[in-house]
């Protein structure tokens, strides 16, 4: 069974950072895309980042240039660093998973992120 467990939230004042970390097991974590989802109160979940099992990144317009995501395969780990938060920032983070032998997506429980003004 593919578990995704993330850490890592918490409050933080605007112009703060944080990373997110989220570890992936059961999974050949190498051979699949790996996403971050963000949701705030009220609002649809979207996506914030992505990292191919390839390297390749993309990026939300509203997070390009503050966000960097990252992943250890080593370590079964894809990290998001956020810098430069801003209030609009603050959303519950979801790890995905895109598991390319299961053919179907597997998301993590979710962590706080809060930003204050």
């Amino acid at each position: 069974q593919v578990q995704l467990v993330e850490s890592g939230g918490g409050l933080v004042q605007a112009g703060g950072s944080l990373r997110l970390s989220c570890a992936a097991s059961g999974s050949i974590f190498s051979i699949n895309a790996m996403r971050w989802f963000r949701q705030a109160p009220g609002k649809q979940r979207e996506l914030v980042a992505g990292i191919t099992s390839d390297g390749s990144t993309n990026y939300a317009d509203s997070v390009k240039g503050r966000f960097t995501i990252s992943r250890d395969n080593a370590r079964n780990t894809v990290y998001l660093q956020m810098n430069s938060l801003k209030p609009e920032d603050t959303a519950v983070y979801y790890c995905n998973q895109w598991n390319v032998v299961r053919n179907r997506d597997y998301w993590g429980q979710g962590t706080q992120v809060t930003v204050s003004s």
